[in-house]
């Protein structure tokens, strides 16, 4: 029986399970394989997806997770709304380690990564506003609702990686207004919005960026020791996030696509 689920958790370093009970289904698309096979299991009587990014041996560096196949073979098994967790490095002080954010922009410092399912026509979907506003506010409450600290939004700069930052561009991150800074958040919420998918960034922070109050280089032993002292709250978030989430969309992601006329009929 082919899987379906509505709403989906693309997990990210340090969360490669989220459901109990889960069943895995392998999904191919017509851009490869995803990271990894999907599950689906129950969340308060709603079937839920989820999908490690990285794969969960961690096998897929930032640069090379296959982002377009990720996001098609969630949105071919019924997917329309996305949680979607990270790693991320805090660009001013008072974002430091442990802390929850939810962003409302981003910027891309991406290079050289397949960020389109339109190669050809003309389709140019609007992406002013990154993150989808319903999906930010359910986020926020669930975090609340935990007593766990969530900044109430700021911007997310990308990276290509899979190097740190050099203390210089950590400034340069954050005299331009990046909040926090990531190698996984682009081309991922874009392709969401390419199919017309609800997506929401979760970010855990989980050092001080290097340029930041002069603090040390970052570590990757640093990020995953952080990462996972609050899986746990990550989880409970999520979980509770998932199960508040409306099941009829009213947002403006689910018509992204509207009065555009796409090259292929999308799954």
């Amino acid at each position: 029986m082919s899987p379906h689920a509505q709403i989906a958790v693309i997990g990210g370093s340090g969360l490669y399970a989220l459901l109990d009970g889960a069943t895995e289904h392998v999904v191919d698309t017509p851009y490869g394989a995803p990271s990894d096979p999907i599950t689906v299991a129950e969340v308060g009587g709603r079937p839920v997806a989820f999908l490690p990014r990285h794969g969960r041996d961690h096998r897929h560096p930032p640069h090379l997770i296959p982002y377009q196949a990720n996001l098609w073979a969630l949105r071919s098994i019924g997917v329309r709304q996305i949680l979607a967790p990270c790693a991320v490095g805090g660009l001013r002080p008072e974002l430091g380690p442990g802390t929850f954010v939810v962003p409302d922009q981003l910027i891309d410092r991406t290079t050289g990564r397949a960020q389109t399912y339109y190669d050809r026509g003309a389709v140019h979907v609007s992406f002013a506003d990154p993150y989808c506003p319903t999906g930010r506010t359910v986020v926020l409450d669930a975090a609340r609702g935990r007593d766990v600290a969530a900044t109430d939004g700021g911007t997310m700069v990308v990276v290509e990686g899979p190097r740190f930052s050099t203390r210089a561009e950590s400034r340069w991150f954050t005299s331009i207004g990046g909040s926090v800074v990531n190698m996984t958040g682009h081309p991922e919420a874009v392709l969401a919005r390419e199919l017309a998918l609800c997506y929401t960034s979760v970010a855990l922070v989980t050092d001080l960026d290097a340029g930041v109050e002069g603090g040390h280089g970052v570590t990757q032993e640093e990020v995953f020791r952080v990462f996972a002292e609050n899986t746990a709250r990550l989880r409970e978030v999520l979980l509770d996030a998932v199960a508040a989430l409306p099941a009829e969309r009213s947002c403006p992601c689910r018509t992204a696509l509207d009065g555009i006329k796409l090259p292929f009929d999308l799954p």
